[in-house]
């Protein structure tokens, strides 16, 4: 079926279409992208859910652009037309609450983006690569390992789209040392809200450049970025140390991530921990099967435990002398004697192991479920206090199905204030991110327990911030961005003036 794309009735914002160039060409959309409009019931389906599939909106078309010129066009119409709608960019549609979802709007299919051909440039000189925003993480690791270089901050699950992280920040247990992924950009492409295509960094039009990174898909689509490279290691040791202690623990952590102090620059690239309860479901594919029944009863017996998870990255010449270095590092952790294990992998097996567990849960069916997640970012002064109020108090006590709890710290002057993300005001703070899982018709209860846990840092006064936040109220996104509110918001009337994009967002919905 031949796609031409118009409005039939305003009220239905594009819900149904009449193919007609005639009529396409009154409406001003151009034939070339109004024939990559598809608003057949495969295409609606394939962007009405998302990897929360929890929330469920359909779009009244889907747009398959060949280039930014077809994202801008449609942007231009958008905010020319006769009637407005709602434009939402989905990459991999990893959101868990519907975030780029835009309901009887238009959902932009960032991956056909793909056609324009090799969107993966290393740089000449080796200190960065131009990246499509359409880009796979894992395709990024690969096209520049091939040429001895790597990105130095990572997110734990690399099939995401380089635009999909720069839009939130992109985390994992090397940010301690680098910083999320959105500070270590140099430069970005966008389409802003009004359809205008721009070129921006921290020199040029600087202030769309940080209203992009960490800014929820608010004010553009990001269609390009410049990424930050550095030599690419070869190996990884890849360790888990235990604790039957969470002060011993949070304080071997902090250790890991210090600035200065005995490891220096030589420390571990890779810091990050896990909350272990018996109600599980426990992971212990990683440890060597002799060794995971005395896993199981440590756990039995201590009734909660916790994993420090860290790697040391290396390359040839230090292969002779890897395990002296780390052998001296290790030293001055408190760990539960005996119980140390450790892995010697390559560097892109280490960055892609949640991969591998994908592979495994796709064969069990417990991929595409439903995820109630909870990423929240907790201030170093209460951590302990969240401890035993939320893993000990709520998770542990209420024996809820704990799923995967990750615990880790990060130091605030890694991230850049100007950008739009938003942190604990310490020095030092701590991702928690319970990231459940449940049957599809389970996920309320999963969302009772996240409400408890909220409420329970609103009652105690823990100043958490949430990481891929989702708000239902308008006060709720005020409180979150803070005092980079009103900057946000002026950036959104002046780059995006009609409400545009990311309305499964909902950050500006009542104003």
């Amino acid at each position: 079926m031949t796609n031409f794309f118009t409005l039939l009735m305003a009220p239905l914002l594009l819900g149904l279409f009449m193919f007609s160039t005639a009529v396409t060409g009154q409406l001003g959309l151009p034939y070339d992208v109004a024939s990559k409009l598809h608003n057949d019931s495969q295409s609606i389906n394939s962007t009405a859910s998302d990897w929360g599939h929890i929330v469920h909106e359909y779009a009244a078309a889907v747009l398959y652009p060949n280039s930014t010129n077809d994202i801008a066009t449609l942007l231009q119409f958008a905010n020319n037309g006769s009637t407005t709608f709602r434009i939402a960019a989905r990459g991999q549609g990893h959101s868990a609450r519907g975030q780029a979802m835009a309901k009887d709007g238009i959902v932009i299919n960032m991956t056909t983006l793909n056609n324009m051909g090799s969107r993966i440039v290393v740089s000449q000189s080796g200190e960065y690569a131009d990246v499509g925003g359409e880009q796979l993480w894992i395709d990024v690791l690969r096209a520049t390992v091939d040429q001895g270089l790597s990105p130095v901050s990572w997110t734990d699950y690399l099939y995401l789209s380089v635009g999909g992280t720069l839009s939130n920040a992109g985390i994992s247990g090397q940010a301690f040392r680098y910083g999320p992924q959105i500070t270590n950009v140099y430069e970005l492409d966008v389409v802003t809200g009004k359809g205008d295509v721009i070129t921006c960094s921290s020199k040029q039009t600087s202030e769309l450049f940080y209203s992009a990174l960490g800014g929820l898909g608010q004010v553009s689509i990001i269609t390009r970025a410049r990424i930050a490279l550095q030599p690419a290691p070869n190996r990884a040791i890849w360790i888990r140390l235990f604790y039957s202690d969470f002060s011993a623990f949070s304080k071997d952590q902090e250790l890991l991530i210090a600035s200065k102090g005995k490891q220096g620059s030589i420390g571990f690239d890779y810091v990050e921990g896990f909350v272990l309860m018996p109600q599980g479901p426990v992971d212990l594919s990683f440890y060597p099967v002799a060794d995971q029944p005395r896993i199981a009863a440590l756990l039995e017996q201590y009734g909660i435990l916790y994993t420090i998870e860290i790697a040391k990255y290396y390359d040839d010449k230090a292969a002779k002398t890897i395990s002296k270095v780390v052998k001296i590092l290790l030293k001055q952790f408190s760990y539960i004697p005996g119980f140390i294990f450790q892995q010697d992998v390559s560097y892109i097996d280490f960055l892609n192991r949640v991969h591998t567990a994908e592979e495994f849960l796709r064969t069990l069916g417990l991929w595409e479920i439903a995820h109630p997640w909870l990423n929240l970012f907790v201030p170093k002064s209460r951590i302990a206090d969240f401890d035993s109020g939320v893993f000990k108090g709520i998770l542990l006590k209420q024996k809820v199905p704990a799923g995967l709890v990750i615990v880790y710290p990060m130091n605030r002057n890694k991230w850049d204030d100007k950008m739009t993300a938003v942190v604990p005001e310490e020095d030092v703070f701590y991702v928690v991110a319970l990231l459940h899982s449940s049957g599809l018709e389970q996920w309320q209860l999963f969302d009772e327990v996240n409400a408890q846990i909220l409420q329970f840092c609103n009652d105690t006064g823990i100043e958490i911030k949430q990481y891929l936040p989702h708000y239902e109220k308008q006060q709720d996104w005020i409180d979150h961005f803070g005092s980079k509110w009103q900057t946000f918001q002026e950036m959104k009337v002046k780059y995006d003036p009609n409400k545009i994009l990311a309305p499964g967002q909902r950050v500006f919905d009542d104003l």
